[in-house]
């Protein structure tokens, strides 16, 4: 298990509508179940799209909003998809699954571990069969 900081309103994108990419100047091996987590910080640097996205959602800071998988990392290839920035790493999100209620925790930089706590947090809140599998690791590189 891992978790990802990510700037608002980049997060609430992935959570809320159909952001699947999260661009980044590195890449990671890593595939598997991520904490998305919203940034302290908001990335004021958006156009028109995100703008439209996120008009009348609360963009909560500081916070847990979803869980999702990693299920590849590319480099930019100029065809995957309007939310992807060229020149960056790709790193391409499925089964984004949003919690009912935020997790207020401080976040770190690149991909992160989750503290057991946390994720016991993130677990009671997704108790459907329906949402938990996406909390299951898989085997892979880290």
């Amino acid at each position: 298990m891992r978790a990802l900081t990510i700037r608002q309103p980049w997060a609430t994108a992935i959570t809320y509508a159909d952001k699947r990419v999260e661009n980044r100047v590195w890449p990671t091996s890593y595939r598997g179940p991520v904490l998305i987590h919203a940034g302290k910080q908001l990335d004021r640097r958006h156009g028109p799209m995100v703008a439209a996205v996120v008009r009348g959602l609360q963009l909560e800071l500081g916070a847990v909003l979803a869980v999702a998988r990693i299920t590849d990392c590319h480099e930019d290839d100029g065809e995957c998809t309007p939310w992807s920035a060229s020149g960056n790493f790709h790193l391409v999100l499925d089964e984004v699954t949003t919690l009912p209620l935020p997790i207020s925790w401080p976040g770190a930089q690149q991909l992160w571990t989750p503290p057991t706590v946390l994720v016991d947090r993130v677990r009671e809140q997704l108790e459907s069969e329906n949402a938990a599998h996406v909390l299951r690791e898989e085997a892979g590189p880290c």
